[in-house]
């Protein structure tokens, strides 16, 4: 019994060094309407959702691989094309990126990212 204990507990004190950088990233749509074929590209990948409602967020976590910025784009209710370019982003960076999409399309980025250790 005491030897599975000090087996668990040897694993579990080898994991807590292990750490995999993330992006935890939030789209919020702030418009009256809701938002449509929304996309985010960041370096080497991209994601998406079909639409995101007014006043909902939009959650996704993703890895950087690679380096460049970031760019976000959508279409309006009125079908119009929305798109702005946010942060650059390096390889092994982690935190998170808040976006904001405001009314009549004006996007507000709110970055909080560091080097992962």
């Amino acid at each position: 019994m005491w030897g599975r204990l000090l087996a668990g507990s040897a694993t579990l004190i080898g994991c807590i060094g292990c750490h995999s950088a993330f992006v935890q990233t939030t789209i919020e749509n702030r418009e009256a309407t809701p938002v449509r074929t929304v996309e985010l590209d960041y370096p080497s990948q991209s994601f998406g959702t079909q639409q995101i409602a007014s006043g909902k967020v939009f959650h996704y976590r993703f890895k950087v691989q690679g380096s460049g910025p970031v760019k976000l784009s959508f279409m309006d209710a009125a079908g119009k094309t929305h798109s702005s370019v946010g942060p650059s982003l390096g390889e092994g960076e982690e935190g998170a990126i808040a976006v904001i999409i405001h009314p009549q399309g004006d996007i507000q980025w709110m970055p909080n990212l560091r080097k992962a250790k």
